[in-house]
């Protein structure tokens, strides 16, 4: 878990909150919107993403981390996103449909939020 517990609502607020036309966000953006101090900045958003992924599992919503992307890796998430997905039973296990399954989640949230 993180080490502050509110980060993860933090992020949640950001994210839901953000211009369509902003997102998806990197990591770094996440950080620098939320003016975390060093250290471990990424690693802290990144534990905030996989609890929201959680939740979003047990409440049957769309997972909102989708909305977050590596500058690194094409735009898409980082490795942890997909690994969570798969085990939370969300994304097919095959990496070869992640990109899919990622634009479709992405899409997903969007249309939740308007």
């Amino acid at each position: 878990m993180t080490d502050d517990p509110s980060l993860a609502s933090r992020v949640r607020q950001l994210l839901e909150t953000a211009a369509h036309d902003s997102l998806p966000m990197t990591y770094q953006q996440v950080v620098e919107a939320l003016g975390l101090q060093p250290p471990r900045t990424i690693q802290r958003v990144a534990q905030a993403l996989e609890t929201l992924m959680r939740e979003d599992a047990e409440q049957d919503r769309p997972f909102i981390a989708a909305l977050v992307v590596s500058r690194r890796g094409e735009g898409l998430p980082a490795q942890g996103f997909f690994d969570l997905a798969v085990d939370l039973g969300r994304f097919p296990a095959d990496p070869a449909q992640y990109a899919k399954a990622w634009r479709q989640e992405f899409e997903r949230v969007l249309a939740a939020k308007e």
